[in-house]
């Protein structure tokens, strides 16, 4: 009987033995409010956004719902990284009709998957009102 090493070779006995990584989809959400800005504002705009990370792909997709605005949203951003008392820069632009509900994808860099994962993400929806935003949300899983 020929020994286990000359049968299968080294390459592939170590991509048999290693450790498979396994893609996932995440799930993230964010509660939008007027209250949720930093500095707080206040008024009836509220919203939710719902989004999927894969792993894999490193694509991430969104829908954006809100509604009780002061005016038609006129920009619509991710921001990070920050925590809910923080702001920070665009991370993601959201073009084309910012009417609710907002769809979209984008496909992350490493960087921006880890900030996402720490929760270092935000959501910020704009109106002529408040142009540097009116409702805000954390991204969390």
């Amino acid at each position: 009987m020929r020994p286990l090493s000359r049968l299968i070779p080294l390459a592939t006995l170590s991509l048999l033995l290693a450790s498979p990584v396994w893609a996932e989809t995440l799930h993230y959400r964010a509660q939008l409010t007027t209250a949720s800005e930093v500095p707080a504002k206040s008024g009836p705009g509220t919203g939710t956004a719902d989004a999927m990370f894969d792993t894999a792909s490193s694509r991430l997709t969104y829908t954006i719902t809100y509604a009780g605005l002061s005016g038609p949203a006129t920009a619509a951003h991710f921001h990070g990284p920050a925590s809910a008392t923080e702001t920070a820069g665009v991370v993601i632009k959201l073009n084309g009709n910012l009417a609710s509900p907002i769809r979209g994808e984008a496909v992350l860099t490493h960087e921006q998957a880890e900030a996402l994962e720490k929760g270092l993400w935000y959501v910020n929806i704009h109106t002529a009102s408040n142009p540097s935003g009116e409702i805000r949300g954390q991204l969390v899983k």
